[in-house]
């Protein structure tokens, strides 16, 4: 079962955001291995394989939330490439940021913006008025 669940989750993040996983697990490999794997096997192999929506909604909403909670601009911007990777365009990540303005305070919308463009500046994404 938990091997399911990895493969479930690699099998999710090779269409997100493969580079960013490797990188993780980069990172994380002298320090703390296995929380790579409970990324990969409780969040993607979980979380983001169960039905009732999409990969572009859960990474919206993942924006979403991740612009709420501020001091988390790695993470943020890795969901933005995710999100452009699964078919969402830069104006619709931009309004979920502009939303968040209203719940979590403009502070961190702006910040959240600020990575939004720094990903697309990255990507040379057309980000259509």
């Amino acid at each position: 079962m938990r091997e399911e669940r990895y493969q479930k989750g690699i099998e999710n993040l090779k269409n997100m955001n493969p580079d960013s996983y490797r990188a993780l697990e980069k990172n994380l490999e002298d320090l703390a291995p296995e929380m790579a794997r409970y990324v990969a096997e409780f969040a993607y192999g979980d979380i983001y394989s169960r039905p009732g929506l999409d990969l572009n909604t859960r990474e919206l909403v993942t924006i979403a939330s991740i612009t709420t909670l501020g001091g988390a601009d790695t993470q943020l911007k890795s969901h933005i490439h995710g999100a452009l990777n699964v078919g969402c365009t830069p104006r619709e990540i931009i309004e979920v940021i502009i939303q968040m303005a209203v719940y979590a305070g403009f502070p961190k919308a702006l910040n959240g913006l600020y990575a939004a463009k720094e990903v697309f500046d990255e990507r040379n994404e057309n980000i259509e008025k």
